[in-house]
């Protein structure tokens, strides 16, 4: 019981620090399609993603916004120390 009291105090502590705030006022429409899409890291403290329509966080949006993204035929690769690689396709806000 202990444990589990001190992993839900643990979860609410780290949880700010994790969080990311999205203000949306007004309407948000997303359509997105992947096809063939693939994302491939090799190596220590890589990062390779393919991303199609979304609202990333600290983001403010005023007023109606559509979000149309489509990928065909994409890859992400990321080979070596500390390397990204991303195709973001209909992505509003930061990381």
């Amino acid at each position: 019981m202990r444990l589990i009291s001190a992993l839900i105090a643990t979860a609410f502590i780290a949880s700010p620090v994790f969080a990311q705030e999205v203000k949306i006022k007004g309407n948000t429409n997303i359509a997105a399609a992947q096809n063939n899409t693939a994302a491939i890291a090799v190596g220590q403290g890589n990062e390779a993603k393919n991303t199609a329509g979304a609202i990333k966080g600290n983001t403010t949006i005023q007023g109606n916004t559509n979000i149309k993204a489509a990928q065909n035929n994409t890859a992400a690769i990321a080979v070596g120390k500390n390397n990204k690689a991303s195709n973001e396709a209909g992505v509003i806000g930061g990381k």
